[in-house]
């Protein structure tokens, strides 16, 4: 999956260097459990604004779904609301609400604008949600995005190697690597989990 490449370097489709910035979410399979990690950083330009963004929250009934975003933050909450609504509608079916933003966000005017780009998890499945109308389920249960999320990627598929680590400290120790890495990426993780 080349994310990088669908929503430029920093994170939004056309890689302005003076627009906001700052988002690695990276979401981890292992072992019956999954982890959606995300780091703290928003930046404009060169400037941090923000070092404790929560950039990962629980959505669904009971907070059974885990969502994290990447870009613009204003359109990140319309699609985690629009996501929500869709799985208030389709219960315990996240592919099925997946699908169905992704059908509105390609063919909604308003929507289309948007400039992020979303993980989701529940116990069984993970998704990545474009604005090009992609729901796409990695092979190997690891997805990366936003600035840093190649960064924390590749550290995850090394880690997953390593028999006695959780999802959690795989994700934990993705996230800071990515951090050493990516200027748009800090050490303040926020990790949820589900079991």
């Amino acid at each position: 999956m080349q994310y990088s490449q669908t929503y430029g370097f920093m994170g939004s489709p056309s890689g302005d260097p003076t627009g906001w910035h700052g988002t690695t979410i990276l979401c981890v399979r292992r072992g019956g459990s999954v982890a959606m990690a995300g780091d703290g950083q928003v930046s404009l330009g060169q400037t941090v604004i923000k070092a404790n963004a929560r950039k990962v929250r629980r959505i669904g009934a009971g907070g059974a779904v885990l969502a994290g975003f990447a870009g613009a933050t204003a359109d990140a909450f319309t699609l985690l609301e629009r996501l929500e609504s869709k799985l208030e509608r389709f219960p315990n079916q996240l592919e099925r609400a997946c699908v169905e933003l992704a059908k509105d966000w390609r063919t909604d005017r308003y929507l289309r604008r948007l400039e992020a780009m979303m993980a989701v998890a529940d116990r069984e499945r993970s998704f990545t949600l474009t604005g090009t109308g992609d729901v796409l389920e990695p092979d190997d249960g690891l997805i990366g995005i936003g600035s840093g999320g190649n960064y924390a990627l590749a550290a995850a598929r090394a880690l997953i190697t390593v028999p006695d680590l959780t999802a959690e400290d795989i994700a934990r120790r993705a996230l800071n690597i990515a951090a050493d890495i990516c200027v748009y990426t800090n050490k303040n993780v926020i990790v949820e989990t589900i079991a």
